[in-house]
């Protein structure tokens, strides 16, 4: 029987991601295109490794997600991994991991062996969805000008993204947005590369009847989706993480909402909701996109350009879902253990990590695997 145990976020902070500024540029001699990754003030989740385990400086940041055991003796650690600056870390396998465990009768840890414990990276779809959101600017002047661009570059986008065999724990939806007071739904959630293919290849120039934009209805809008969509995974007790992926040429039009509502909404959505803005051309305002695109934001100065940076931010997008990992082992404590420390270290050429939390061993006997 599988006994979940979610795990409480008044944890201690296990370190503060610095804040950076990074500007690549790529593309045209003139620059066309900047690549500029905005990080918010996420913390890590989790304890700070005990004093008498001397594993030196984290340069790896470890955030428990959840944790759970099942009988008769498994562990499982849900976590995300990304570098002090904020990147994410994503191919890590399990023999990079090193597991620690801290009895009633330890003085410190003690090292458990991978093979003994058959420690594995284990596939995450018991415990993750991870949703996109391609929120797509269809009005007048990219209808008129780079809808062919436009097309070609999503495509690019959701091949990239969607790469991996089809599973219903990575899934993308697409919507758009013109002048009107709505967020059209272009195609559902699918887990489908197909479905989603299908849907970009069908817009065509009179998709829209409003030519105006409402670019901060549309932020608003489509944070209120990815909220949703953490909701819904809560309900079905499973980790939820959302990107919202935004492109547009221009600025808001409509006025329909404020300036300030749609920065205030993004910058108080959910911590594990990632914001991703495309602008194109010379008509947008940078800093406003930065701010929406709080996770990362990429700008191409002319529609031959756009293919390169949504295939840029594909990577980003995918490096960061790519990031959670569901590590699992065998632990040796027996039942009547109680609760015990433990601590998970994992290395990546010269860099290391660490996280501690505990773990109860209730109803826990050999025969794991």
């Amino acid at each position: 029987m599988k006994m979940m145990t979610y795990f409480k976020r008044a944890l201690l902070s296990l370190s503060v991601l610095t804040a950076f500024s990074l500007a690549v540029s790529c593309g045209s001699s003139d620059d066309d295109v900047e690549f500029n990754p905005n990080l918010d003030s996420d913390l890590g989740l989790g304890q700070p490794v005990d004093e008498c385990i001397d594993l030196g400086s984290n340069e790896l940041l470890l955030s428990i997600q959840d944790e759970f055991t099942t009988l008769p003796g498994k562990v499982s650690v849900f976590f995300r991994v990304t570098d002090v600056t904020g990147n994410p870390v994503a191919g890590l396998t399990a023999n990079q991991f090193t597991i620690y465990e801290q009895g009633r009768n330890d003085d410190c840890f003690r090292t458990i062996s991978p093979s003994e414990s058959q420690a594995r990276i284990s596939p995450n779809s018991q415990v993750f969805t991870n949703s996109t959101l391609l929120v797509l600017d269809l009005s007048n002047s990219v209808l008129s000008s780079s809808l062919a661009e436009l097309k070609s570059a999503s495509s690019s986008f959701i091949n990239n993204v969607m790469e991996g065999p089809q599973s219903d724990s990575f899934q993308m939806a697409i919507y758009w947005f013109d002048g009107q007071d709505e967020l059209h739904q272009l195609e559902p959630l699918t887990p489908s590369r197909e479905a989603l293919l299908e849907a970009i290849d069908g817009i065509t120039t009179d998709i829209s009847s409003d030519p105006s934009t409402d670019l901060y209805g549309a932020v608003i809008k489509s944070t209120d989706v990815a909220e949703a969509l953490l909701e819904d995974s809560l309900e079905k007790s499973t980790i939820g993480a959302a990107s919202v992926v935004l492109f547009t040429d221009g600025t808001d039009q409509a006025s329909r909402y404020r300036e300030k509502d749609a920065l205030d909404k993004v910058a108080e959505a959910d911590s594990n909701i990632s914001f991703f803005t495309i602008g194109l051309g010379t008509e947008i305002d940078t800093q406003i996109l930065e701010s929406v695109g709080k996770t990362f934001s990429v700008f191409a100065g002319n529609k031959e350009e756009l293919e390169t940076t949504f295939n840029q931010l594909s990577q980003k997008v995918s490096e960061r879902a790519n990031s959670f990992y569901l590590f699992e082992y065998c632990s040796p404590k027996r039942d009547g253990s109680g609760e015990n420390n433990l601590v998970i270290q994992v290395l990546r050429g010269s860099q290391q990590g660490a996280v501690q939390t505990r773990f109860d061993a209730s109803g826990f006997t050999g025969g794991c695997q």
